[in-house]
């Protein structure tokens, strides 16, 4: 069956007819940088890409684990040194972004501890307009590193049901901080002794009267330049992989904290009496308002996996031209990027790196701009881009070390930290399952795809990809129903693998959506046409695994089907020539890349 059918949602889009486009001509690396960069007013990647042009920025070999983890610190002070404004950068979710996606390149521990500092402890009590104005000078000049105790040992993605207290003492207006039973230390913040002296947000139940109004954040200063402060026990956690940072396990002795430690906000507030008032009727969405900046902490989470999966395959692509083996015949010899199952896997990986920076650009901006009636659903797509990339991200890294073999293993050359760093990341901020979980629970309902346009629409493989989404949604929605009445669990159960193959599918839309807005900016006619092939072979690659679905469904034909490698190799035949350019555009600084042994033969 050849033809197409009228209705949108049982779309049959059949084999291209007309010949296959010519490569097109060279595109321009600077705009290409332009176009992945382009991420609204303040041009905020700037200052961040400049300090990777600083040799203290670059790999230090030799190190212990301890070593490497004061270093992070001390980079974080340089950091702040050199930008001057650590209040201003706490304020600006896209600079709080840019910064872990470059700050990552170098180091994943220092984008680490500069997003728990600028964005979990400095943007957390920045965000309090309600209590008395407090001295932040002392964090903002970093003579005390500031740091975020959220998850306990007994509850990590359940964090709304952690049981440590803060009882309001009702003759002194302050408080008692305690940790009641061993399952409530609070887990793997860095408040080792490395970075100096620290404070922190700690959340907490807060009681009054023996009443439970639900979880706050606390101010709390937790080490001298002595160590912990009276009350407070800090164990260093075992070594973990990846970039080493000073997590431990905190525990609180009944603290007594002043009335001022309490961080309040839209979700209640407290007189030093005792009176509370708070607009929000649920202990969990005050909860979840108390700690908001973690959607921003998000948004950073993936760019911080992104940029390292950038100069992962930046670094690979190079290496890709320099390397030399045996050619096909006796004493001829050939770079690795002659043989088109080495430059295939890279231009596959590169085509979703592209796609999966705009996708975040795309996100972060509607996450700053959304008004209160769309914050919800803006806090859900950076959720679901969290997952979506940082997923993603390490398959990147993962073929990026691929294909630089042994030398890939070596932290020196800039590869081997970034899949263990992609680990963390994908754990951080909310583990990538449970939320995903989450919003897929919520886009059952709540979401309605956009229907496919008809076979002769410009888009026909985006039709494709919101066909499937649609099916999943369509096959969520039937287990669902299906599923025993009263056990609510029991029917999640039967609906969440269908569920979480719909988060999968919105969220490659959104990327090639992201993706088609951003090539339509580029005004470059060579680059344009690159851009537009690499969109092309995303969208095939995203679907060359659904293609059983959509002919079952009667989206595609069989001879559609059978089309889909030969234009995907097609697709890779065009983009090689400018597979060095795309790995140009990611805009790695020369000087970083020139320290790197892999590629400097050294």
């Amino acid at each position: 069956m050849t033809g197409v059918t009228t209705d949108p949602i049982r779309t049959i889009i059949p084999a291209p007819a007309r010949p296959a486009p010519a490569a097109p001509g060279p595109a321009d690396p600077r705009a290409l940088t332009a176009a992945l960069l382009r991420d609204g007013p303040g041009e905020s990647h700037a200052f961040w890409r400049d300090l990777l042009r600083d040799h203290r920025f670059h790999h230090t070999p030799g190190l212990t684990p301890e070593e490497r983890c004061r270093r992070s610190y001390d980079r974080l002070r340089l950091v702040n040194e050199r930008h001057g404004d650590a209040l201003g950068l706490a304020r600006d979710p896209r600079a709080l972004a840019a910064a872990h996606e470059w700050l990552a390149v170098a180091d994943g521990a220092l984008a680490t501890v500069a997003g728990i500092h600028y964005n979990l402890f400095l943007g957390s009590l920045l965000d309090d307009d309600r209590s008395a104005a407090r001295d932040l000078r002392p964090f903002a000049a970093m003579e005390r590193t500031g740091t975020f105790l959220c998850t306990e040992y007994d509850h990590g993605n359940d964090a709304a049901s952690l049981r440590t207290t803060a009882d309001h003492d009702p003759h002194g207006g302050g408080f008692v901080l305690h940790t009641p039973d061993p399952g409530a230390r609070k887990y793997m913040p860095n408040t080792g002794p490395a970075g100096g002296p620290k404070s922190a947000v700690v959340a907490a139940r807060l009681r009054v009267a023996g009443e439970d109004l639900g979880v706050f954040l606390f101010l709390t200063p937790l080490t001298g330049a002595a160590g912990p402060l009276p009350g407070i026990r800090v164990e260093a956690l075992p070594e973990r992989a990846g970039s080493p940072v000073d997590h431990c396990a905190t525990t609180f002795d009944r603290v007594r904290l002043p009335y001022t430690a309490l961080v309040q906000g839209d979700h209640g507030t407290l007189t030093a009496d005792g009176r509370f008032d708070s607009a929000v009727r649920s202990a969990r969405r005050r909860f979840l308002s108390a700690i908001g900046r973690v959607t921003t902490g998000k948004l950073c989470m993936s760019a911080a996996t992104l940029g390292g999966a950038r100069a992962a395959l930046a670094i690979a692509i190079r290496y890709a031209y320099r390397r030399h083996i045996s050619g096909p015949s006796a004493g001829r010899r050939v770079p690795l990027a002659a043989h088109r199952s080495h430059t295939g896997r890279l231009l596959e990986a590169t085509a979703n790196a592209y796609a999966l920076t705009f996708l975040h650009r795309r996100v972060t901006d509607t996450w700053i701009a959304a008004p209160a009636a769309e914050r919800a659903e803006a806090e859900r797509m950076a959720a679901v881009a969290k997952g979506y990339i940082t997923w993603q991200a390490r398959q990147i890294v993962t073929e990026a070390r691929e294909r630089c073999g042994a030398r890939g293993l070596f932290p020196v050359n800039g590869l081997a930290d970034h899949l263990a760093n992609a680990e963390g990341a994908i754990t951080a901020e909310g583990d990538n399952l449970a939320i995903w979980c989450k919003a897929g629970a919520e886009l059952l309902f709540g979401h309605t795809p956009a229907p496919p346009g008809p076979a002769t629409a410009p888009d026909p493989l985006r039709a494709l990809l919101a066909a499937a989404e649609s099916g999943w949604q369509a096959r969520a929605r039937a287990d669902l129903r299906a599923g025993p009445r009263g056990d609510s669990l029991a029917r999640w159960n039967g609906a969440s693998a269908a569920a979480l193959e719909h988060v999968a599918l919105h969220a490659a839309g959104r990327a090639a959506d992201a993706f088609a807005d951003a090539v339509a900016g580029v005004t470059d006619g060579p680059t344009r046409a690159v851009l537009e092939d690499l969109r092309t072979l995303f969208l095939l690659r995203t679907l060359a695994g659904r293609t059983g679905e959509l002919l079952a469904d009667g989206h595609l034909t069989a001879e559609r089907v059978r089309a889909f490698p030969a234009e995907t190799e097609a697709v890779i035949a065009r983009l090689t020539p400018h597979l060095a350019c795309l790995g140009d555009g990611f805009g790695l600084p020369e000087e970083y890349l020139a320290s790197l042994p892999l590629l400097s033969g050294r």
